[in-house]
């Protein structure tokens, strides 16, 4: 049985990343997964100033523990102006201070969603190529475009062809990590 870490870039409360990403997690049976809320992860902006009169906070160590404990990460990144949110890019900066390496060895399942017809693919573009300089390992992505439209919290995802390709991807990740 593998330990499957899974979260949204995002830290807002209304997240659809958050929303796709736990509907994902509920799809997974044979592993153990540990579904983290952002929200509750607030990291000031980082700065070299920040770091050298602060040092790390407590909740960014056990952070990149949980990473690194995990086989697996099924992330879901939020996009702002074609690029990766300020939170999930200030997340990478500070997890990448305290390791360098802090993605080591893990496989990745990275998707993301937006309200628009993109889904977020131009986020997801960045962060796919991003994650291979911290050590991780991208297995499968996946893009769920016009989230209102394609996705209903008590049914999943509603287009049958997305649907498909979800459950793709995912399997591709779990087997990977199997």
């Amino acid at each position: 049985m593998a330990a499957v870490l899974a979260f949204a870039g995002s830290n807002s409360s209304t997240s659809i990343n958050f929303k796709l990403v736990s509907y994902t997690a509920s799809l997974v049976q044979e592993h153990k997964i540990q579904l983290l809320n952002m929200t509750h992860y607030p990291f000031p902006m980082y700065s070299a100033d920040h770091e050298r009169e602060r040092g790390f906070s407590n909740s960014l160590s056990e952070l990149r523990d949980e990473i690194e404990q995990a086989d697996g990460l099924i992330i879901s990144v939020n996009e702002n102006n074609r690029n990766p949110s300020a939170y999930f890019k200030n997340l990478i900066d500070w997890l990448s201070r305290l390791d360098r390496k802090f993605l080591m060895n893990n496989k990745i399942l990275l998707m993301s969603t937006s309200p628009g017809a993109g889904g977020g693919a131009s986020s997801l573009s960045v962060i796919n190529d991003l994650i291979p300089r911290f050590g991780g390992t991208v297995v499968a992505t996946f893009s769920l475009p016009s989230f209102k439209e394609n996705f209903d919290p008590d049914k999943g995802i509603l287009n049958e062809s997305l649907a498909a390709e979800h459950r793709a991807a995912l399997d591709k990740f779990l087997s990977e990590i199997a």
